[in-house]
């Protein structure tokens, strides 16, 4: 059986698996490159992966995230977690890796070791989503900051109205708005969009939200959801820039915190990150804690250091 094989049937029994390991939206995401796993067993059962998607870059073969993938990283079975277990584990793993120009992974939140990855030269950068635990959703009113709570909600509510649906080609016009506004090109392609979105769908672990005004009709504001059984991800927003002012964004984002918790009955809604202090901000008036995560990097070819200055 070949590593990916063994991973795919790990990803149908592994308690717990992040949403974005599993391997039916790796293949989704790994685009302009190919995913593959490292996987550690005792026995004949698997107990430790690392999947790993990667890019060739002129010359170079490199370990890079996906687009859409927020997490990736080893990932172990519970019992495992331990450092007495877990060390021999991750060195069997990071054995495996295939010879590389460079290595950049932002971890899952089970990994919570890197010393195996310190020892072998590599280096750590703690980053930090914010995560909301899903109690009453009077409790989680009450958490609001008071201006979200007594001031912009009530006035988005008095101006927009929130849809579910499938409908994707508003999502993505929406969603990229602020990217054609500025001249920038769309982080992803709409066919990228459309294969992650069947993915999802198929599996029923998306919903597409809209908020358009009650007026005029005109969207002001996007945003996609997604869900494990651990917890449901913000995984894209936007807002139609000469809008953004009426307050859908953040309606939107309470109506998302709702349906995870009335529809969903999850236990936890995680903005999915971002270091962007203006967005950071808005997180913490949701009432959502800081949950760290690494981001775990090494170089080896001192040209891709080089060439990789040149292209940002």
């Amino acid at each position: 059986m070949s590593n990916r094989d063994a991973y795919r049937h790990f990803c149908q029994t592994a308690p717990g698996l992040p949403l974005f390991l599993h391997d039916w939206y790796l293949d989704a995401v790994c685009e302009a490159g190919e995913w593959d796993a490292a996987v550690v067993c005792k026995g004949e059962e698997v107990v430790g992966v690392l999947p790993y998607f990667l890019k060739q870059k002129l010359f170079w073969r490199h370990v890079a995230m996906p687009p859409l993938a927020r997490m990736m990283g080893p990932f172990l079975l519970p019992e495992y977690r331990t450092p007495r277990r877990e060390i021999p584990l991750l060195n069997d793993l990071i054995d495996q890796l295939p010879r590389l120009a460079a290595f950049e992974q932002d971890f899952n939140y089970t990994a919570t070791d890197w010393l195996p990855f310190y020892w072998r030269g590599y280096r750590q950068t703690t980053r930090y989503s914010y995560v909301l635990p899903l109690t009453k959703v009077d409790k989680l009113r009450e958490n609001l900051a008071p201006d979200y709570r007594n001031n912009k909600l009530p006035k988005a509510a008095k101006r927009v109205k929130v849809h579910t649906g499938n409908d994707l080609e508003l999502f993505y016009r929406v969603h990229n708005g602020s990217y054609r506004r500025q001249g920038l090109e769309a982080p992803v392609s709409f066919e990228f969009l459309q294969r992650l979105d069947q993915a999802l769908a198929t599996r029923r672990a998306r919903e597409i939200f809209w908020a358009s005004d009650l007026k005029t009709g005109a969207v002001h504001s996007v945003a996609y959801l997604v869900w494990d059984k651990q917890s449901a991800y913000y995984l894209m927003a936007g807002d139609d820039p000469a809008l953004r002012a009426s307050g859908a964004g953040i309606l939107l984002a309470w109506e998302a915190i709702r349906y995870s918790k009335e529809t969903l009955d999850l236990p936890a809604f995680d903005f999915a990150g971002s270091m962007i202090r203006p967005i950071e901000r808005v997180r913490r008036q949701f009432g959502a804690v800081q949950k760290p995560y690494f981001r775990v990097q090494r170089e080896w070819s001192a040209a891709w250091k080089l060439g990789k200055m040149l292209w940002r």
